[in-house]
């Protein structure tokens, strides 16, 4: 694929993280790699920031995305986990910057919203969603690789002007009419 461009997408964490990158193409989009960042065996809090910057950096010299768009940290019961949550993203973020890759942030329900129509899908809604739309053959295990697929699909549809915060549909039909070109006719 002659590349126009190619996104991280990351799913931040403490215990796992996860990340997917896209390759677009003359508009076209194909999924180029996901996985996930163990971090739940490290013993500090310390250790599995050291092990997110070290990693995202490495995919990005690895793969040299041109653009990285995370999930961004909702509000929880607990403040402290909201916290770490937070310090997980931030290092993500400055790996990102330390690159020179622009990032962008996007709500979860904004993610989920642009790739199943839905902004309150579950995980495995998004995950079959992603596999039709990407032609993917078989899902991982762990979800968390393909929300940070959706995160870098959720940017390139927002940098296409599709799915705008301010774009509403008045029904499921009315939905997929709009996505005619993301749908894969088997």
């Amino acid at each position: 694929m002659d590349t126009d461009k190619i996104i991280l997408g990351i799913d931040p964490g403490t215990s796992v993280m996860g990340y997917g990158l896209v390759a677009v193409s003359k508009g076209k989009t194909e999924m180029i790699n996901m996985g996930v960042i163990r971090l739940n065996k490290l013993d500090s809090h310390e250790e599995r920031l050291s092990r997110i910057f070290s990693r995202v950096s490495g995919i990005i010299s690895e793969f040299g995305p041109h653009q990285m768009a995370i999930e961004a940290p909702f509000y929880g019961k607990n403040v402290q986990s909201m916290l770490k949550l937070g310090k997980a993203q931030g290092v993500a973020i400055a790996a990102a910057l330390n690159a020179n890759i622009p990032y962008f942030e996007y709500a979860p329900r904004r993610i989920k919203q642009s790739i199943t129509g839905k902004g309150g899908a579950s995980k495995e809604q998004v995950a079959a969603m992603l596999k039709n739309i990407l032609n993917i053959k078989e899902l991982p295990k762990d979800l968390d690789a393909t929300d940070g697929l959706a995160a870098a699909l959720c940017h390139h549809y927002s940098t296409r002007g599709l799915n705008s915060q301010n774009k509403t549909y008045s029904g499921w039909s009315a939905f997929v009419k709009q996505q005619e070109k993301r749908i894969i006719q088997k």
